[in-house]
């Protein structure tokens, strides 16, 4: 007879708030400075979805995403996407076996924990493809056959904004699968100071030591925190917050996109995390707020006018958040 295999149990109330902090404090030993991009990373990372991260190279997205895994004592795996990458150096294929005269299946670096997805705005739609299903689906299709992906599993592509020739822009169904758009930018110049300091002390490569970062959760304890923070309260006043702040959206003067039902929904999830990181168990008009631009920020288009002035979409947010009304508490 076999062993049935229970379930992880959700995390609440003090544990939840006190182990998501702790996940913070390791990651932020290595990943120094930056404090909004790793809060809104972990809030994905508890809210159970993927992440886009958008920066120009050296600014420590690498970094960011060992240190996680080392701190959450997970698999981690890099991919660089570039114009010949195939889909099948992603999820994998089937290799013939002259000794068995079978096919076996040799699973891609898909197949881990924690996944950086390298400017992945550098290969062909094809490819890029080849990671919606294991976004949205937690599995894998390979030669017709389906293979589930170990929970838990986050995607964190990396895209340069600024190097646009010889890149395929990511289509609005993929980027819809991401729950955040995280904007990185240049370090203070104490945080700049710092890292030259740690890097450079004594050592000859210019790398970070990650022995510092300490393994603070387990696998079974992620998927515990992320159903824990599935459960954070959430009144239905913030509820309707939400929904107008997305319905806005569709409406405001230079959007030409608005934002869908799953912005809502993401809206909402990320609310809770959010909630979770400032210590509390229920969710306020103000974590709904803090998260919306990352939320949304990727899941609008701005209309051509606005673009030729020079605008940004962040811009466009922020005063649409500071019309629609939020409720009282």
């Amino acid at each position: 007879m076999n062993d049935i295999v229970l379930p992880p149990a959700p995390i609440s109330g003090e544990v939840l708030i006190a182990r998501a902090a702790a996940v913070r404090d390791a990651v932020a030993r290595a990943f120094i400075g930056q404090d909004d991009v790793l809060d809104q990373v972990i809030v994905a990372l508890l809210a159970s979805g993927h992440v886009l991260l958008e920066g120009v190279p050296g600014l420590g997205k690498t970094l960011l995403v060992r240190a996680l895994a080392q701190a959450l004592g997970c698999a981690h795996a890099r991919v660089q996407f570039t114009p010949d990458l195939m889909p099948s150096d992603i999820s994998g294929h089937a290799v013939y076996d002259p000794k068995t005269e079978r096919f076996q299946v040799r699973r891609g670096p898909v197949f881990t924990n924690l996944l950086l997805a390298d400017e992945i705005n550098r290969a062909p739609a094809k490819t890029q493809s080849a990671l919606l299903e294991a976004m949205q689906e937690q599995q894998v299709t390979i030669e017709g056959q389906s293979f589930p992906l170990a929970p838990p599993f986050m995607t964190l592509a990396t895209q340069n904004p600024l190097e646009l020739e010889g890149t395929y822009p990511l289509p609005e169904a993929q980027l819809d699968r991401f729950l955040l758009k995280v904007l990185i930018g240049y370090p203070s110049f104490e945080d700049e100071t710092r890292m030259v300091a740690s890097v450079s002390d004594g050592r000859m490569a210019s790398d970070f030591d990650l022995s510092q970062v300490p393994q603070v959760l387990g696998q079974d304890e992620i998927i515990g925190l992320q159903l824990g923070t599935a459960a954070v309260r959430v009144d239905a006043s913030v509820i309707d917050y939400a929904v107008r702040i997305v319905g806005a959206t569709r409406t405001w003067p230079g959007i030409a996109l608005g934002a869908g039902p799953r912005g809502s929904i993401a809206l909402v999830r990320t609310a809770r995390a959010q909630a979770v990181l400032a210590g509390r168990d229920f969710v306020t008009p103000d974590d709904v707020r803090d998260i919306a631009k990352p939320a949304l920020r990727h899941r609008i288009a701005l209309a051509p006018e606005l673009q030729i002035e020079g605008q940004a979409t962040d811009d466009v947010l922020h005063a649409l958040l500071a019309k629609v009304d939020a409720p009282r508490q």
